[in-house]
């Protein structure tokens, strides 16, 4: 093969389109697409996309608001009260307890009624209704003088003074279930702008009249003497010597005591009056001291509260 020849082969190898491979063979040629090419579809925008932000926000802050209402109340009401004492204002605004949405909001019956009944078992026994009455008494003394009579009296003005005792915690046995001495019924319970309401109903014993001459007073200060009287022999020699009116005072004071026990425990005048106050004075202690208290720091108010006075039994 000539020069020519071969530079006439290399020419057709190396022309486009040429393949350098016998015509009978099948060439798969692959297409790529150049970047960003090929047809584009709009993207699809999610809903939250297309409210607006601040209104996706409100409605964040109702929701949480709405869950935890109790909580913001609370902390509202104890801001507004705060801004209204730096003011000086005095307005009452209505009562609202802390409480998450997982807590309670009411107290149930069995809850309240122990804690009221042992605020009640931790009272004393204490003496009340005192009474002050006035009477007269009169003090004798005399000696013997043979056949002549010898003897000396005087009549003294006095004020005693007396107390009943109460047995506002007669002991557990007492405030049984069955015994019916003890109900708290809770008509209406706490919401967020007004308090619970409870009945309350006792039963506690008598009164006790004083016990002992002990538990009865004289007032020196308002005790004098009214009248004398003596025999005819005083104040003669004999008999004004034996016969001294001066009476001690430890004694004029212990015949005066006896006589104070004995009216305050017999004379109805003195022991309706002596009950009455008693009753008075154990009902206001047990309501204002340890009931409404107690009821008020478990938001309740108690819009009915009675006391029945029974006899003991024998026992008690």
């Amino acid at each position: 093969m000539s020069r020519s020849q071969n530079s006439q082969a290399s020419k057709r190898r190396s022309a486009p389109g040429s393949t350098g491979q016998p015509t009978g063979q099948q060439q798969t040629l692959v297409l790529m697409s150049p970047p960003g090419g090929g047809p584009r579809y709009p993207r699809r925008r999610r809903w939250f996309h297309i409210v607006p932000r601040w209104v996706r926000w409100t409605a964040v802050l109702v929701i949480v608001g709405l869950i935890f209402r109790r909580a913001v109340v609370w902390a509202v009401l104890a801001a507004l009260s705060g801004a209204l004492h730096l003011f000086g204002a005095n307005i009452h605004l209505p009562h609202v307890t802390f409480g998450w949405p997982w807590s309670s909001s009411t107290t149930a019956t069995t809850d309240v009624g122990p804690l009221v009944l042992q605020k009640i078992e931790g009272v004393d026994k204490p003496a009340l209704g005192t009474t002050t009455f006035n009477f007269l008494f009169t003090h004798s003394v005399s000696k013997p003088m043979g056949v002549l009579p010898c003897w000396y009296s005087a009549t003294f003005y006095a004020v005693g003074r007396a107390s009943a005792t109460v047995n506002l915690n007669p002991g557990p046995s007492w405030w049984k279930p069955s015994t019916g001495h003890y109900v708290l019924r809770v008509l209406s319970k706490p919401t967020a702008t007004a308090p619970g309401t409870v009945s309350v109903a006792l039963s506690l014993p008598l009164p006790q009249l004083p016990q002992s001459v002990h538990d009865v007073s004289v007032d020196n200060t308002l005790s004098k003497p009214v009248s004398s009287d003596h025999s005819w022999t005083y104040p003669g020699l004999a008999c004004g010597v034996l016969i001294k009116p001066q009476f001690s005072q430890s004694v004029l004071y212990a015949q005066a005591q006896g006589v104070a026990f004995q009216q305050a425990t017999t004379l109805k005048s003195v022991t309706q009056p002596l009950i009455a106050a008693a009753e008075r004075q154990a009902s206001t202690i047990i309501n204002g001291n340890f009931i409404t208290p107690t009821l008020a720091a478990l938001n309740y108010k108690v819009s009915q509260f009675t006391i029945h006075w029974v006899i003991p039994p024998a026992s008690t």
